[in-house]
This record gives structure tokens, sequence and C-alpha cells, in this order.
């Protein structure tokens, strides 16, 4: 089996700090380990980028696990890799399927808070198209974020809406995310209804309130591992063997990757929601996850295949 990671920014032969766990992790099991340039990637560079590598003999499946990435940057690093006969897992429509919220709604609508969204480019002149499809929220709580990430660590002031018909709010929290993103934004603007769930708390830095949340990592399909999402909290009064899985197996099903995450969470009213879907590749380990029982699985998973 074999992973690519990030090298270091000041050492192309040491992996990313970030990932120096997980690095360490699978080459202990046996993994065979690459690294791959970031900032050359970023920066146009993609053949070299992956000059760490070899040419392959044969087509050999390999699982990227690293910093998020754009799907045009995503595209050039699968382009660039597979010139080596180095294949990710995910193809660039699977990566976007996971990556981005619109590609993955259809999928999950039925279980999940009801949503719109905005592409940037219709963003151009203003909010005006913003405010007509918030329409169907009334005046709903919503929150805002874009077609990847949240600024929910800065919850009241560019995440959170408590009346979508209140323009001003609107106006105010989405100019917030949109400046404080800049050229971050990714794909345009999601608007999704805001819906009560069961707390763990409050985050000890941001006060943002922490949800009731687990991740799960599905590899062609099936969950390989189900993991606490959050290390600020305790959860004390739940295990993850209550978390409900059972619906959420159909769900997975019709997201076209093959390798991804889902995350979970339960209400204020005891149901179980999908709140995000992320690509598999570049979806955060928590601290407190086993990191050995993660690549065990996807090794095995991958072998099996």
């Amino acid at each position: 089996m074999k992973f690519v990671f990030c090298s270091d920014p000041l050492d192309e032969k040491a992996p990313d700090m970030e990932y120096l766990r997980e690095y360490e992790t699978a080459r202990g099991l046996g993994a065979d380990v690459y690294l791959i340039s970031l900032e050359e990637l970023l920066e146009g560079g993609a053949e070299r980028a992956v000059r760490r590598l070899p040419v392959f003999e044969t087509r050999e499946v390999f699982v990227y696990r690293g910093w998020m990435l754009k799907p045009d940057d995503y595209e050039r690093l699968y382009q660039a890799l597979s010139d080596k006969n180095a294949i990710l897992i995910n193809s660039p429509e699977e990566y976007r399927n996971g990556h981005e919220f619109p590609y993955a709604y259809e999928a999950i609508k039925a279980v999940t808070p009801f949503s719109i969204w905005v592409p940037k480019e219709e963003l151009n002149e203003g909010l005006t198209p913003l405010f007509e499809k918030m329409d169907v929220f009334g005046n709903k709580p919503v929150l805002v974020k874009d077609y990847v990430k949240s600024r929910k660590h800065e919850w009241e002031d560019a995440c959170f809406i408590p009346d979508a018909s209140d323009r001003e709010e609107v106006r105010r929290v989405a100019g917030n995310f949109l400046n404080r993103q800049g050229t971050e934004l990714n794909g345009g603007l999601v608007i999704r209804e805001f819906v009560a769930l069961a707390g763990l708390g409050v985050h000890p830095k941001s006060g943002m309130p922490l949800a009731q949340e687990y991740r799960l990592f599905f590899l062609d399909h099936q969950i390989i591992a189900c993991m606490d999402y959050w290390d600020e909290a305790a959860y004390e009064h739940e295990s993850r063997a209550d978390v409900t899985l059972a619906p959420f197996l159909k769900v997975a099903e019709r997201i076209e990757s093959r390798f991804f995450t889902m995350d979970l969470a339960k209400t204020a009213g005891g149901e179980w929601l999908v709140i995000e879907v992320g690509d598999g590749q570049v979806s955060g380990l928590p601290i407190q996850a086993d990191a050995a029982h993660f690549y065990r699985a996807i090794i095995e998973g991958l072998a099996k295949g």
C-alpha cells in the first residue's frame, strides 16, 4: 500500500509536522510512504512537486493524506502523479464530489438541513442573488459557509444568522465571511438551515457551541472508522456505539467517491443528521483518533479490493 504526504516547507526530505504522526504510523505498518511539495504544487509546478517519486512500472494506487486542495490543484496533482503510474484513489471528479458541498447535496439532502448556494460569480455585483434565494428560509435561523469551509469559530460574526429575513444581518455576517475568506473562498456561498444540536458545551477558545458530532470514514462505501469529532469536548453521556448508522449506509452508497468522510450529529430532538461530507484524503483525524487503526483499515480495505 502506498501513501503520499506533504513535505515540510523547510525540508523536502521530511514530512510536514502536522502529518508526522500519520506518516510514521503508515510507515510503521509497512506501507510505502512518499513526499510531495505542496508549495511547488500551489505555485504551478506540479511536475516539480512530485519529483521525489519514482516512475512505477505498473499502475499503483495511492492515497494522499494532506492539506485541502482546491479542485484545480488536486487535478494537477492527480495528473502529475498519473504520469508516474501513481494513481490517486479518487479521480478529480470523485474528489470534487466529496470535497465541495453542492456535489454531495443531492445524495444527502434527505438527511441534512435544507440548503441553498450561490456561485461566487453571481456575487460579483453584490448580494442581491443571495437575498433572492434566501427567501425560502423565511425568518428561520441559518448558517453561512462556502462550498468547503465555514468560519464556525467566528460564530456570531461570520457564521450564524438568527433571522434569514433580516437583510442587514445577512449583509453583515455574509459580508464578513466573504471578506475574511478573501481569495480562499471555495466555489461560492452556501446557506444552511440551522438545526439545534445536542450540545457538549462550548469551544474553550472561540465560544462556539460544540455538538455531539462524529466523523465517519468510508472506503469503497464501507465504514472503516468512526471517531469523536471534537477533541475539545468530553463525550461522556453517549458512546460512538449509540450512533444510529443504518440509515446513513444507504446514503453513503450514493456518494460517488471511493474514499470520503461523513460527519454526523445528534439533534436536540434526538435525530441524527449529516452535517458535512468531505474527501477522505483531506479530512483531518482528531488528535484522540487511533491512527494505527485508521491506517490499518485503509491498508486492509484496499487489499481486499
